[in-house]
């Protein structure tokens, strides 16, 4: 039998005891001039957690737009698959061993909510949303839906021989809803219009034409690529995020876009009646894996998985496992439990993570990289 590893409290004090030194190791830089025309001193972390993610810029320097996502999209998952799912695209074009990642410092958060509005030829609104005649009318607001919910952007910057960082690219994210939420009076009731995705991405098309146009235009953002990818949002109620489902790189000296790349990528709640049409084997892998657990746990609740596919090929499977735990022994007992259930009944080339949890907080957690034999487990204290 093999040899669970437990992460223990007092490791946290040993990795703080061996902690390396940022004001040795840290790489002083100077930053290109910003929109004040003055250069500013910044650092480039030598230690970075992994080699897929971007080394940060510090210090760190919040988006212009800082809390429009907040406001304009409504569901969370949405706000955090957006943000870090235009990071993971983003590494096709700006490759993280080369670049560094800063949020977004051009499109201010004006801008933003300006283009989130409704165009209105009258008074010659820049909004990027369909023109109404009557906001009061259903009909009118079935017929001309709000398509667009929110344009993230992220900057990624480069090294040059000067010792001197400079932007070396732009990623924009283009939210766009799959249900429009609405209501004709303040107070009244809402009404809901699904927006199927062949109109979406019809409209995300242009939208996302002039939204390239606009960005040349800004200072800063004549000349350089710039990623753009569409987004499509789950419903406000929805358990899992939406995906990406286009992208398409614009090289530093073009302003038009001339084809999209399609992104097949998407997010399926277990258990569900989707997931059981589609995804069969990983849906009666974990019905298998409930029932063990209900069998050895009376206080066991219900497990719920969330998989993250692209391609139609699992990349990460996600447990949250609710129980509820007379003492820290159980708690023990149970993360024993299920980790030989793990090396029994998973495969092994996607990721994993088990949230194991009483009350809403976190017990233990397990989980094992694509590729791996073992998990790693850690029980919280």
């Amino acid at each position: 039998m093999k040899k669970t590893s437990f992460i223990l409290l007092g490791l946290l004090l040993v990795l703080t005891s061996c902690a390396p030194s940022f004001e040795q190791r840290d790489e002083v830089v100077e930053e290109a001039p910003d929109e004040t025309g003055e250069q500013e001193t910044a650092i480039i972390p030598s230690y970075n957690i992994s080699e897929e993610n971007y080394r940060v810029m510090l210090p760190y320097k919040l988006s212009k737009a800082r809390g429009v996502i907040v406001n304009q999209v409504a569901n969370r998952l949405d706000i955090d698959e957006l943000e870090e799912g235009l990071r993971r695209h983003s590494k096709e074009a700006f490759d993280p061993d080369q670049y560094y990642f800063q949020e977004g410092q051009y499109i201010t958060q004006d801008i933003v909510y300006d283009w989130l509005e409704r165009y209105d030829a009258d008074q010659e609104e820049l909004g990027l949303n369909p023109e109404i005649d009557d906001a009061s009318v259903v009909e009118e607001q079935r017929e001309n839906p709000k398509y667009l919910s929110h344009i993230l952007e992220q900057n990624y910057l480069v090294k040059t021989n000067e010792n001197v960082v400079e932007l070396g690219g732009v990623s924009i994210g283009i939210a766009m809803k799959s249900t429009y939420r609405f209501q004709t009076e303040i107070g009244g009731p809402f009404y809901y219009e699904s927006i199927p995705e062949d109109k979406m991405l019809e409209e995300g098309n242009e939208i996302a034409r002039e939204v390239l146009q606009r960005v040349r235009q800004i200072d800063g953002l004549l000349d350089v690529p710039i990623l753009i990818a569409l987004y499509r949002e789950a419903a406000h109620d929805s358990l899992v995020p939406g995906s990406f489902v286009a992208k398409t790189v614009v090289p530093g000296d073009r302003s038009s876009i001339d084809e999209w790349d399609r992104v097949n990528e998407e997010y399926m709640l277990f258990p569900s009646s989707a997931a059981n049409a589609k995804y069969p084997d990983i849906s009666a892998n974990l019905n298998d894996f409930e029932q063990d657990i209900s069998d050895y746990f009376p206080n066991y609740v219900s497990v719920i998985g969330e998989g993250f596919y692209i391609n139609e090929q699992l990349r990460k499977l996600t447990i949250e496992i609710p129980i509820t735990f007379q003492g820290k022994a159980e708690v023990v007992g149970f993360t024993q439990y299920v980790y030989g259930l793990v090396m029994e009944g998973f495969q092994t080339h996607y990721d994993l993570e088990i949230n194991i949890t009483s009350s809403d907080e976190q017990e233990s957690l397990i989980t094992r990289s694509a590729g791996e034999d073992e998990p790693v487990v850690h029980i919280y204290h």
